[in-house]
C-alpha cells in the first residue's frame, strides 16, 4: 500500500528548511542558499535529495564533520584554473562558488576549470550547470562520493555513485540540455529514501553486504549498488573519482566518507567544473540558431511505440517543477514526521507551518 503523502506549498517548505539550517548553525544567507537548493530538487522530482536529507546534514553538523560556517577560499593557480578550498562546509555551498568561479574564468579565457576539494555531497548535481545555464554557459560538473558500488568484478564498495551534470544553454526559442545522471542503475538516494519508508527495491539494483543480490532496500543500503550498463557504468564511476578526487587533492579511493554511516571526520570529497563560453567558434547568435535547430530535429522525428513526446534530458524535470510549483510538493508521512522531529529538536514548531493541500492515500 501506498504511503500517504501531504502536499506542501513549496515557499513554505523552502522557510522550514532555512529555519532549521539556521538554528543548525549556519549564516542566514547560507542556509537560505542550502533550503533552496534541496526543495529544488522536490520541485524537478528527485525527492530522495530534497528536503528528506535535511536530519541527516543537520546530524553531520552537530556532529562536527561539517563546518557550519565556512570560509571558502578561490587560488588562481593558472589563467583558465581554479581551486576552491570548501573548508569541510556545505558541499551546495561550494558547488556554486566555484561554477561562478569557472563561468568567470571562461568569460576571460573562453573556457573555466574549477576543481574543489574538502567539500561535502553536493546534492543535486543539475544545480550547478543549470547556474552556468542561466548565464548562458555551457558546463561539466564532476564529484566523487562515498563507496556504494564495486569496481567491476568486485563485491566490495569502492566507488561512489559519482553523478555526473552537463548543462548545454538553449536557443532563442527552444529548452537547455540539462544532463544529470548517476553512475548507478538508480540513485542511491532513492535506495535509502526506500529503505526509510520499508518498500522494497527492484531487482537487479543492488547486493547485500555479502554480495548477494537483494530486493530489501535496507540490505541493499548497508550493501552495494550496481553500476548501470555493467562494466561500462563502473568505468565511468572509476572516471568521476579520478577527475574529481585525485586530481583536485580531495578524498579518493575508497576514502570519502559516508554521509550516513561514518561520522569520525570531513568527508573530504572532491567536486570538478568546467564552463564553456558558447561563442568559442561561432557567434552567440548562430550557436543560438544550431541548439534551436537540433533542438526541433529531435523532437520532429518519428516517436517509438509507447512515446507521445519525445523530451531533450532535463525536460521531463522541468515540466515536474512547472507542475509542483503549481500543485505543490509531495512529501509521505514518515519524511513529514522527521521533519517535524527534528524541528522539536531545535525548538521550531514544523507542525504549525505545513501548508497542507491534501491528504492522498
Amino acid at each position: 500500500m501506498t504511503e500517504k503523502q501531504m502536499i506542501i506549498d513549496p515557499g513554505t517548505l523552502t522557510n522550514i528548511a532555512a529555519q532549521l539550517f539556521e538554528a543548525g548553525g549556519l549564516r542566514k544567507e547560507d542556509a537560505a542558499v542550502v533550503a533552496h537548493d534541496l526543495v529544488a530538487a522536490n520541485l524537478r522530482g528527485l525527492d530522495s535529495h530534497g528536503a528528506s536529507r535535511i536530519p541527516m546534514y543537520l546530524e553531520r553538523i552537530k556532529r562536527k564533520v561539517v563546518n557550519p560556517q565556512p570560509n571558502i577560499t578561490v587560488q588562481n593557480v593558472f589563467p583558465a584554473v581554479s581551486l576552491v578550498d570548501g573548508d569541510d562546509g556545505m558541499g551546495f555551498l561550494a558547488g556554486h562558488r566555484a561554477m561562478e568561479e569557472a563561468v568567470s574564468l571562461a568569460e576571460k579565457n573562453g573556457i573555466g576549470l574549477v576543481g574543489v576539494r574538502r567539500s561535502t555531497h553536493y546534492g543535486m548535481a543539475a544545480l550547478y550547470v543549470k547556474d552556468a545555464i542561466k548565464k548562458g554557459y555551457l558546463s561539466f560538473a564532476y564529484t566523487n562520493s562515498s563507496p556504494a558500488l564495486p569496481v567491476w568484478g568486485s563485491r566490495t564498495a569502492f566507488l561512489g555513485a559519482s553523478p555526473f551534470a552537463a548543462g548545454v544553454p538553449g536557443g532563442k526559442e527552444e529548452v537547455p540540455y540539462v544532463l544529470d545522471m548517476a553512475m548507478t542503475v538508480i540513485a542511491r538516494g532513492k535506495i535509502r529514501l526506500a529503505a526509510t519508508h520499508g518498500e522494497p527495491i527492484l531487482p537487479g539494483l543492488a547486493l547485500d553486504k555479502d554480495g548477494a543480490p537483494t530486493t530489501d532496500a535496507a540490505k541493499a543500503f548497508e550493501g552495494v549498488c550496481l553500476p548501470f550498463g555493467g562494466a561500462k557504468g563502473s568505468a565511468l564511476a572509476m572516471l568521476m573519482d579520478l577527475l574529481a578526487g585525485v586530481l583536485t587533492g580531495a578524498n579518493y579511493g575508497g576514502d570519502v566518507k559516508s554521509l550516513y554511516f561514518d561520522h569520525s571526520e570531513p568527508q573530504n570529497v572532491g567536486h570538478l567544473f568546467i564552463a564553456i563560453r558558447p561563442d568559442l567558434f561561432v557567434s552567440k547568435d548562430e550557436f543560438d540558431d544550431r541548439m534551436d535547430t537540433f533542438v526541433k530535429r529531435a523532437k520532429a522525428l518519428p516517436k517509438a511505440q509507447g512515446f507521445e513526446e519525445i523530451l531533450i534530458p532535463g525536460e521531463p524535470e522541468e515540466k515536474t517543477a512547472a507542475k509542483r510549483l503549481d500543485t505543490g510538493i509531495p512529501l509521505t508521512e514518515e519524511v513529514i514526521k522527521t521533519l517535524q522531529e527534528t524541528g522539536l529538536e531545535y525548538g521550531i514548531d514544523i507542525s504549525s507551518q505545513l501548508n497542507e493541500i491534501a491528504l492522498n492515500s
